[in-house]
């Protein structure tokens, strides 16, 4: 048993507590019993956390008896060396500090043996466990092109964070998908057990099976893990919230810091509730508010208060501020994402040029890597320098990549990178050893890879498998390619990459990042259509010329002067001077799915008031009335949460003679909100409506490659109009229906 040192600290002379409010203060120096610490936007959360460890340590704590829990490593680094600056380094350096997955790794070191692994396991990560999944779906012969390897990765790891077992999923499963997940599910653990190794989410799940295994080693870590301190207590899920409690449940010297109002990840496992239910977990528990905010105006403050007050689920706090009343938040109109990148790079020159700041001070924040795209033209075309957070540009990612590759066959077939690039993007069954073969063929004959494709029927050294896999895909680019000068490159481009399988694959796989990799494959073809829409003459391969160009301003720039670009969820955790938020329309912000609930719009709630409360002195909402989605325009309504920010925050632009000024909105000013509608640009025929209105809700159909289904929802309208069909093959999947094909049953 740990002793306490004799030596306790005077709160008077202490200087730990010199520079926090009497908040702050609190949430400090309340040692015993558990704690909520409900720490608002830009409250100073991190200075609490790591002068209420600092804190611990003086009034005599064992730092060993110290568990902090993070959600990064570089936050559990920082923790560390701030307080190391407080307290002697030898006293911070033996606080237990890391994330989740590292602290617990290393108790199983210790532990493992207790549920047959030893001591050396392996840790898989995400590319170790899609070769195993691969491996073990080649064994019993599941098509992976119905069933995709990551799909299945996905689901398992949705299972094990949500707790749910091999017995319990098998148990649940209804749809062949399902069903073939809890095959695959029960031959990776298998595999996993056998080859002593843990995937990421085992590191959680075997230490809540250790613990639950032995008394005396769940004793053993609730007397060495005295105080317990979480970070970010809003995004723990399921797992994470079980062995936290477990290991609590002796002391209960437990401490959660987070804000209800910033939990975003829900998509991810994140469960809100944790937060929200932790005084029904501990009946005793102390709360502590942090509400005064040092980051932002008031105005902008104001404004996230009474968009954030509109959820239903939340815990109550009001954010106060002493700093100056600022400028009002400007709104925004364009009549398409066009003018909505140039007005917002007009935002940003003319605030540099005013000398009030500079490029860096700039964030533009969106939903979607997608809507990077008509940003990074804009920027690009001015020159002006900017850098993606988060993410990388949009022309650099993979899928986009992928896309190029397939469109450069079409103008160049001696392009053998472009060819190696997207043999298996989607997998057709050309394996490494296939793809040597065939390389050696073409050595072997000193001709191109994909003349060596053309005669891979010449190859003895291939199997004939392999033969009928190449020469269909072959097949496939040689027959665009003799299409590719007589066809209109928007409709050709778009048919070819829809037939290449690339968007079925992310589709089915499913998951939150699949998804946005679909979009933005969209949001590139919309840009390729718009681009002959716009150059009548041009040739197909002028598109790829014109971007190598754009690119190239991309990557000889280095400058820290520039101006960051990132999604919502990448913004989480900074601030920025400006803060531009784009794209703020139904459908896109909040985004929401034809299957989605309350629950969903809260979350995209949360999201915006994320985004509003990362700026410090001046905020912009944008919106345009029409935006390019799947090649042509649709119309778009203003974001209903534009409308639940209180008036007197507000201003709306108006543009007179390419000049704009900005406007307070008044109580008889017609506002650009959903009670507002705009004229599409292009009508929706009535031949459209009446295949659109032949579907219904409740309807049974059949589709070409899922097979028999039944319409679960429809929504939308016209080329925008959706159905979400549950089908027997594969589950839920959400189709539009002007491409899906789709016949009654």
């Amino acid at each position: 048993m740990a002793l306490k040192l004799v030596k306790v600290t005077n709160d008077i002379n202490s200087g730990l507590l010199d520079k926090l409010n009497e908040a702050q203060q609190e949430g400090v120096k309340t040692i015993d019993g558990p704690l909520l610490i409900i720490a608002g936007a830009g409250s100073g959360k991190t200075r609490v956390l790591t002068h209420r460890i600092a804190y611990l340590i003086e009034q005599g704590i064992n730092p060993y008896n110290i568990l902090a829990l993070t959600f990064t490593n570089k936050a559990a680094k920082e923790m560390l060396e701030r307080i190391s600056r407080i307290v002697p380094p030898e006293s911070a350096n033996k606080v237990w500090a890391g994330t989740f997955h590292s602290i617990f790794a290393r108790l199983l070191r210790y532990e493992a043996n207790s549920i047959g692994f030893t001591s050396s396991f392996s840790i898989y990560d995400t590319e170790d466990s899609l070769s195993a999944v691969k491996g073990i779906m080649n064994n019993l012969g599941v098509n992976q092109q119905k069933f995709s390897p990551q799909s299945m990765i996905g689901r398992i790891s949705w299972a094990k964070n949500q707790m749910i077992d091999i017995e319990a999923y098998s148990n649940s499963a209804e749809s062949e998908l399902e069903k073939q997940t809890s095959v695959i599910y029960n031959e990776y653990q298998k595999a996993l057990q056998s080859n002593n190794a843990m995937d990421f989410d085992d590191l959680l799940i075997n230490m809540i099976e250790v613990l639950k295994h032995s008394d005396d080693i769940l004793d053993k870590y609730q007397n060495k893990f005295r105080y317990i301190l979480v970070d970010e207590y809003q995004d723990t899920n399921r797992a994470q919230y079980i062995v936290i409690n477990m290991l609590a449940k002796k002391h209960k010297n437990i401490c959660v810091v987070g804000d209800d109002a910033q939990s975003i990840y829900r998509w991810r496992g994140a469960d809100i509730r944790n937060i929200l239910d932790f005084q029904k977990d501990y009946i005793e528990a102390k709360v502590v508010r942090l509400e005064q905010n040092y980051r932002s105006t008031k105005t902008i403050l104001g404004a996230a208060d009474s968009v954030i007050k509109y959820n239903r689920k939340q815990l109550s706090k009001t954010l106060w501020t002493d700093n100056i009343d600022g400028e009002p938040v400007k709104i925004i109109e364009s009549s398409d994402d066009k003018e909505e990148a140039e007005r917002v790079v007009s935002i940003v020159s003319e605030n540099s040029k005013s000398g009030n700041f500079s490029h860096k001070d700039f964030a533009i924040l969106y939903r979607t890597n997608a809507q990077s795209l008509a940003l990074e033209n804009a920027f690009k075309k001015v020159q002006i320098p900017y850098i993606i957070i988060g993410g990388i540009s949009f022309y650099q990612r993979k899928e986009i990549k992928d896309v190029l590759a397939y469109l450069k066959l079409l103008v160049n077939r001696q392009d053998s990178e472009s060819l190696i690039r997207i043999i298996n993007e989607p997998p057709r069954g050309i394996g490494p050893t296939s793809l040597k073969y065939i390389k050696g063929f073409a050595e072997k004959h000193n001709i191109s890879l994909y003349d060596a494709f053309l005669r891979v029927n010449e190859n003895e050294h291939l199997q004939q498998r392999a033969k009928e896999s190449a020469s269909k895909f072959i097949a496939f680019i040689e027959n665009y390619r003799s299409l590719a000068g007589n066809s209109e490159p928007g409709k050709l481009a778009e048919q070819y990459i829809s037939e290449t399988g690339i968007l079925q694959m992310y589709r089915e796989i499913n998951t939150e990042d699949s998804l946005d990799r679909w979009n933005n494959i969209q949001q590139f073809l919309s840009d390729f259509v718009d681009y002959f829409n716009r150059n009548e003459e041009a040739q197909f391969g002028d598109y790829l010329n014109q971007l190598s160009l754009l690119t190239d301003f991309d990557q000889k720039d280095t400058s820290q002067e520039q101006v960051k670009m990132m999604t919502l969820h990448s913004a989480k955790g900074l601030e920025f001077p400006v803060v531009i938020i784009a794209g703020l329309e139904h459908g896109l912000m909040p985004l929401l799915r034809a299957d989605s609930h309350f629950e969903e719009e809260e979350e995209e709630r949360r999201l915006f008031y994320v985004g509003i409360t990362r700026a410090e002195k001046l905020l912009y909402l944008t919106y345009a009335r029409n935006r390019m989605r799947f090649g042509s325009y649709s119309t778009s309504s203003p974001s209903k949460f534009i409308n639940e920010i209180d008036q007197k925050y507000l201003e709306y632009s108006q543009r007179l003679n390419n000049v704009i000024s900005y406007q307070p909105i008044k109580n008889d000013f017609q506002k650009p909100f959903p009670s507002i509608s705009f004229k599409p640009k292009k009508e929706i025929t009535s031949s459209q409506d009446e295949f659109i209105n032949k579907f219904k809700t409740g309807d049974w159909v059949n589709h070409s490659h899922f097979g028999k289904g039944k319409i679960m929802a429809m929504v939308g309208t016209g080329n925008n109009a959706k159905a979400v069909v549950n089908f027997n093959s594969v589950g839920k999947k959400v189709l539009m229906l002007q491409y899906a094909k789709l016949e009654k049953a």
